[in-house]
C-alpha cells in the first residue's frame, strides 16, 4: 500500500504559479496511478489530474493548458505544476494513489490525507 503526503500549497496572486508535491512511501509507487484532487469550500472534491504508472496523463477541462502533472519514480514523488492560477483554483488539494486507474479516476478511496491549501487572490 502506498501512503502519500501533500505539500507546496500557499497564498499567491492571480496569474502566479505554484508547484505541489505528492511524496509517497512504499516500494510499489511506480506501479500506481496518482491523482490530484481539490475541494473548494462548499463544493465536492473533484479530480484535477492524474498520471498513470506508464506516464499517461489526464486533466480536468478547467485546468487544461495551465496545470501539468509529472512523476519522478526515483524520488517517489508526483508533482502538479500550476501556472496562471485563478481565484477559482482556491481549494485544498489532495493526492492519492492506486494501482487501478478507475479507482483514481473515480476517487474511490477509503481515506485521504490532510491536503495542502492553495489560495489565489484576485
Amino acid at each position: 500500500q502506498v501512503h502519500v503526503v501533500e505539500s507546496g500549497g500557499g497564498l499567491v496572486q492571480a496569474g502566479e504559479s505554484l508547484r505541489l508535491s505528492c511524496a509517497a512511501s512504499g516500494s510499489t509507487f511506480s506501479a500506481n496511478a496518482i491523482g490530484w484532487y481539490r475541494q473548494a469550500p462548499g463544493k465536492q472534491r473533484e479530480l484535477v489530474a492524474f498520471i498513470s504508472s506508464g506516464g499517461t496523463t489526464h486533466y480536468a477541462d478547467s485546468v487544461v493548458g495551465r496545470f501539468t502533472i509529472s512523476r519522478d519514480n526515483a524520488k517517489n514523488t508526483v508533482y502538479l505544476q500550476m501556472n496562471t492560477l485563478k481565484p477559482e483554483d482556491t481549494a485544498v488539494y489532495y493526492c492519492n494513489a492506486d494501482p487501478l486507474i478507475a479507482t483514481v479516476f473515480y476517487a474511490d478511496f477509503g481515506s485521504w490525507g490532510p491536503g495542502t491549501q492553495v489560495t489565489v487572490s484576485s
